[in-house]
């Protein structure tokens, strides 16, 4: 993600963030499989990346990711109770 100078996120990135969303909601809707949904959405964002970012800033983001993974930030997405399966 492109930051402003001043380290905000753009305007658009809740607008965006809204439409995945609802793309996901449709998606389970149509009852694919979470993993697939997922697996889907990732490959598009990481095609959104490559077109958009060199090699270096792509693996940036991803080291980002990584780091929100092993941090416990995910759990905190699951909300209390929450399982790795749930979704």
């Amino acid at each position: 993600m492109q930051l402003d100078p001043e380290g905000v996120a753009p305007e658009d990135l809740s607008h965006a963030g809204a439409v995945v969303d609802k793309a996901i909601e449709y998606m389970l809707g149509q009852n694919i499989a979470p993993i697939s949904v997922a697996s889907a959405l990732l490959g598009g964002a990481l095609g959104m990346l490559a077109r958009s970012m060199d090699d270096r800033g792509v693996a940036q983001v991803l080291r980002n990711a990584l780091d929100s993974v092993e941090s416990g930030e995910l759990d905190e997405m699951r909300g209390p109770g929450g399982s790795p399966g749930a979704m």
